[in-house]
C-alpha cells in the first residue's frame, strides 16, 4: 500500500483526506491511502517522514515556511515562492515542491481576463507567498495586509479605509479568518470601499461562503472560495509523487 498524507497543526476539517478518497475511488486507484496526520510542532518532521512510510504529504498552516529546513532539496519554484506545500520521498531524500501557485493561478483564470492591476492579499503565510508568486507572474502590483508591516509593501491592517480598498480591485484572504468552526469571524476590513469593480477570494472553503465572502458580495463584489484551488494543488501533488515515486 502506498501512503501519502496530510501535515499541519489543526486537521479535523480538511478537505484532503476525503478529497484524496473520493479521486482514488473513482480512478480506481486500490493501492494506495492518503489520511491526516496533525502535528502541534515539526521540529522531528524529517526523521518521522523517513520512518513512516509515506510517500508524500501535503503541508498546510502553520508549517509551509518552516519545513523548508528540513528538506534536502527544495524545487527552484518553491525556493523563489518561499514556500513549499507538497513533500516527495525521492530515495533517501525529501524533497519540497509548491503546487498552491499554481493551482491558484488556474482557479482564477476564468475570472481574471487582465483586467486587475493591483491586488491586496491578506496575511503573510506560506499560502500568500504563493499567491503574490502566481499575480506578481501576471505582471500585478502586489501588496499585503499585515498586523505587522515590515516591507515596503505591507500595509497594516488599521491603514487601511475605504479609499485604500478601492485601490485594490482584486483582494485574496490568505489568513484562516473565519473557517470552520469560526465561521463568525473575517478580516478587519473597511468593506464599505469595496464594490462591484472588484473580486473577492478567499483561499478558505469551510464554509463555502465565508464571513469575508458575504460582506464582498453585499457590496456587489464578485467572490469565489479557496476549493478549486485546493482541488488544482492536490492533483498537482499526486502527479508530482507519481512522476518521483509512483
Amino acid at each position: 500500500m502506498r501512503k501519502y498524507g496530510l501535515i499541519g497543526r489543526t486537521l479535523e476539517h480538511s478537505f484532503s483526506p476525503a478529497y484524496f478518497e473520493a479521486k482514488f475511488n473513482r480512478e480506481c486507484i486500490f493501492d494506495a491511502q492518503y489520511q491526516a496526520y496533525p502535528m502541534e510542532d515539526i521540529a522531528g518532521f524529517r526523521s518521522w517522514m523517513l520512518d513512516s512510510g509515506l510517500l508524500g504529504v501535503n503541508v498546510t498552516i502553520p508549517y509551509k515556511t518552516a519545513i523548508m529546513a528540513q528538506l534536502d532539496r527544495i524545487h527552484p519554484d518553491a525556493q523563489a515562492i518561499g514556500a513549499v506545500n507538497c513533500v516527495a520521498k525521492e530515495g533517501d531524500q525529501l524533497v519540497g515542491y509548491n503546487t498552491d501557485a499554481e493551482g491558484f493561478a488556474r482557479s482564477i483564470v476564468p475570472f481574471i481576463e487582465n483586467k486587475f492591476e493591483r491586488a491586496l492579499i491578506l496575511g503573510k503565510g506560506g499560502a500568500s507567498k504563493a499567491v503574490a508568486h502566481a499575480l506578481t507572474g501576471w505582471g500585478m502590483d502586489v501588496f499585503f495586509a499585515t498586523r505587522d508591516p515590515q516591507e515596503p509593501k505591507d500595509l497594516g491592517y488599521d491603514a487601511l479605509n475605504a479609499s485604500t480598498i478601492s485601490f485594490f480591485p482584486l483582494i485574496v484572504n490568505c489568513t484562516p479568518l473565519g473557517t470552520f468552526p469560526q465561521t463568525d469571524q473575517c478580516p478587519d476590513l473597511p468593506y464599505e470601499g469595496i464594490n462591484a469593480g472588484h473580486f473577492c477570494v478567499d483561499l478558505v472553503y469551510n464554509p463555502p461562503v465565508t464571513l469575508f465572502m458575504q460582506k464582498a458580495q453585499q457590496n456587489g463584489a464578485l467572490v469565489m472560495n479557496g476549493l478549486k484551488m485546493l482541488e488544482i494543488q492536490a492533483d498537482l501533488s499526486w502527479q508530482i509523487w507519481q512522476r518521483t515515486n509512483g
